[in-house]
């Protein structure tokens, strides 16, 4: 009866894991049915859709190393170090996940403007309106997930392999490169394609503090943002197919090469 129990039970969740992944892939097949070859080639020709492209590879790559630099002490200290105020500090930088982009994209906009935004001007580092702007709000929202996940890479280490390396004569910093970063590599990996993804398709913070405008801070998800409020339906359906084909090629790529299930 137990079995049978169990059984029952194992097969009922399978069958809703079934259904979810079933809704998922329609959702996103909608997208596919309705991009034609021949509307790939008009927009991936186009010069507007060229420009978010390649603006959006530079942005997201510059949030991902600038997250990953930040990351990795981040997600080291919350893994191995005790100090006053750990668990409001840890909460304090999920902010970013649970809030709207919107909130976050406020609140970096009053920062860089009002804040500091004469005294960056006077240095040239204009961030509100400007491509600087976009690669900020892409970081800030991005960097959360990359702490998070490389935490877990730490935490799964077991700490007396960094203390037989420190008995053996090496420094805090020998250790750390050594045996510590090596040993996490599988999850930092996993972690940078997970930060990665989603600067790619990061909006709300980025057009509050970047706004929205053509040809000058415009990232492809803000071109399918752009082409939907003015009805050319074709383009942003087509962008947002290559989005979301380039974002699953990255997700499926890394957890196949490292084996490493994306966690945040």
């Amino acid at each position: 009866m137990e079995n049978k129990e169990d059984g029952l039970m194992d097969r009922s969740f399978q069958w809703v894991f079934i259904a979810m992944t079933g809704f998922m892939a329609a959702v996103f097949g909608v997208l596919l049915l309705h991009a034609s070859p021949g509307q790939f080639r008009d927009v991936i020709g186009n010069p507007e859709f060229q420009f978010a492209a390649i603006f959006t590879v530079a942005t997201t790559v510059i949030a991902t190393g600038a997250a990953v630099l930040v990351a990795i002490p981040c997600g080291y200290a919350l893994a191995r170090q005790s100090f006053p105020g750990k668990a409001f500090l840890d909460t304090l930088l999920d902010l970013p996940i649970v809030m709207p982009p919107l909130v976050s994209g406020v609140a970096l906009l009053l920062l860089f403007g009002p804040v500091l935004g004469d005294g960056l001007s006077r240095m040239g580092l204009d961030i509100v309106f400007s491509a600087r702007g976009v690669a900020v709000a892409q970081w800030f929202i991005a960097t959360p997930f990359a702490i998070k996940t490389f935490s877990h890479a730490f935490s799964a280490i077991d700490p007396r392999y960094e203390k037989v390396a420190r008995t053996l004569g090496h420094t805090s910093w020998q250790t750390f490169w050594r045996v510590t970063l090596p040993m996490a590599r599988k999850g930092i990996l996993g972690g940078i394609a997970m930060t990665w993804a989603r600067s790619l398709g990061e909006f709300g913070a980025t057009a509050m503090l970047a706004g929205v405008t053509r040809m000058k801070t415009e990232t492809l998800s803000a071109a399918v943002y752009l082409s939907m409020s003015i009805g050319d339906l074709p383009f942003a359906l087509t962008t947002a197919v290559v989005l979301w084909i380039v974002a699953l090629t990255v997700l499926v790529v890394f957890r196949t090469v490292t084996g490493t299930v994306i966690r945040t």
